[in-house]
């Protein structure tokens, strides 16, 4: 079995997709005139600006609903596996994946924004939603729901819980079962609360759990500040090859820096697409550019501060798969999260293992939330107006009984399963948001005519010449006939 999910995961995660994931970050840069480097600025006062209504959450409670999807495992252990099998130059292709991962998120997150639908009391809206309506292909709507739940609900979330498991193990001796047994029941009780709650728990975690663990990071870089410049200057020459010990592995480093920032900050893969069109926004664009900021959250900010931590500190060895280790400080370690609380515990002796578990576990099982509301509105989408509430209580006990299996299984199985489900989603997603550029231009167009002229820019898609928008049309209809009665009163 394990042979079988091996060839799967090398299937999926091909040279292929690093070039395809590149290609379409570095396309829709230039196509954007760089949106996600000119509108910096305007991504931190947009996190800001959108309140929260009856049927939608705030542009920030959509950006921490996406940010705890995208600040996870991947960013503790995806890092340290990264290192380990692509050397330090791994970190700079994650860099330059999050830069232009950035334009994507820009892209997908837009197009979720104008392809919304209102179900019920709540915006739902995905990757699946845009492409029916955008692309009017319905086969391929269905195709790209079935992954994501079956991704979602099944193959992902055992990394995430293994994770928490193992960190709680290393740093306090708790059985893995005990541990797998309270996520089941805490996120239960989370997840059968519905969308709201989880938004709302996810706007109070995110923020704390990002902050102190980049606090911790000042402290442990400010104990070896004399080294850190060496660091970036090691990140740089074994990116380009001209490292002596680290320059023969420069593919490596590129294909390993890419599938982990992937997996990170899921730039392009359609992960921030529910939470964003689940927002109260104005305008898609300002979703778009709220969005594009999380990746640099994520990855930039995140990433970079377990990378220097590893790498400052000396906590961590380098095999590449399939060949001699080319260093390798660290005996009987496995690459993941020990690497982190090794690279604590060394600057700050006691705290490293206890530090690393709990920050694990909060970027986690905010991780797990996002997951579960993910999987949530594909199911809705591929359930259409029927009511069929049977089908989430299946799919909260399926998550759930994976997250207890992601507990006491072993790690390498579970991280197999999640590069099938992103590497499948990353595929699909980043061919149709390619397909769905040049509306996603013309929008973005609107949204920089209107500032120009000094307005708060507000959405018609009749105007932008956009169709299948049809939340937005229902909208726009609405305030004409609010704003004709108040003129007429």
């Amino acid at each position: 079995m394990e042979g079988i999910i091996n060839w799967l995961v090398d299937q999926v995660w091909g040279t292929g997709l690093v070039v395809f994931a590149l290609g379409a970050g570095l396309f829709f840069s230039i196509m954007t005139r760089f949106v996600q480097i000119r509108y910096f600025k305007e991504m931190i006062m947009l996190l800001f600006e959108g309140k929260s209504s009856e049927n939608g959450i705030s542009s920030f409670q959509a950006f921490c609903l996406a940010l705890s999807g995208r600040v996870g495992v991947g960013n503790i252990a995806g890092v340290a596996t990264a290192i380990a099998y692509g050397g330090p130059g791994a970190v700079f292709w994650m860099w330059i994946m999050a830069l232009l991962g950035g334009a994507s998120a820009f892209i997908e997150s837009t197009l979720a924004q104008v392809f919304k639908s209102k179900v019920g009391n709540e915006y739902r809206g995905g990757t699946p939603y845009f492409i029916e309506k955008g692309l009017k292909l319905k086969w391929f709507a269905v195709i790209m729901a079935i992954v994501v739940t079956i991704s979602y609900g099944f193959l992902t979330p055992g990394v995430q819980a293994n994770s928490i498991a193992s960190g709680m193990e290393n740093a306090f001796g708790l059985n893995k079962t005990i541990t797998g047994i309270f996520l089941v029941i805490l996120l239960g009780a989370i997840i059968f609360g519905g969308v709201k709650r989880i938004a709302s728990v996810s706007q109070m975690i995110v923020p704390f759990m990002a902050v102190g663990y980049v606090v911790v990071t000042f402290i442990v870089l400010g104990m070896n500040f004399a080294k850190v410049p060496e660091m970036f200057s090691l990140i740089f020459s074994s990116a380009f090859g001209s490292n002596q010990i680290f320059g023969g592995i420069v593919g490596t480093a590129i294909a390993w820096g890419v599938r982990r920032a992937i997996f990170s900050n899921v730039a392009g893969c359609g992960e921030a697409t529910y939470s964003s069109a689940a927002a109260e926004v104005t305008h898609p664009a300002k979703q778009g550019l709220v969005q594009a900021f999380s990746v640099y959250i994520d990855t930039i900010v995140v990433c970079t501060a377990t990378a220097l931590m590893i790498l400052v500190t000396g906590m961590y060895n380098v095999t590449p798969e399939g060949k001699d280790p080319i260093i390798q400080p660290l005996t009987n370690v496995d690459p993941g999260p020990a690497y982190t609380q090794m690279a604590v515990e060394t600057a700050l002796p006691g705290f490293g293992p206890g530090f690393v578990s709990i920050a694990i576990f909060f970027f986690a099982f905010t991780t797990l939330m996002a997951y579960y509301y993910i999987a949530e509105t594909t199911l809705v989408y591929l359930s259409g107006k029927r009511e069929l509430p049977w089908l989430k209580t299946i799919l909260k006990v399926v998550m759930l009984m994976m997250i207890f299996v992601g507990s006491v299984k072993s790690a390498s199985m579970m991280w197999a399963l999640g590069d099938i489900g992103f590497g499948s989603m990353a595929w699909l997603s980043l061919l149709a948001i390619l397909l769905l550029t040049k509306p996603t231009l013309k929008i973005l167009k609107d949204y920089e005519t209107q500032k120009k002229a000094g307005k708060d820019p507000v959405f018609d898609p009749i105007k932008v010449g956009i169709s299948g928008a049809d939340f937005w049309e229902e909208k726009c209809k609405e305030d004409r006939a609010s704003k004709d009665n108040r003129s007429i009163g």
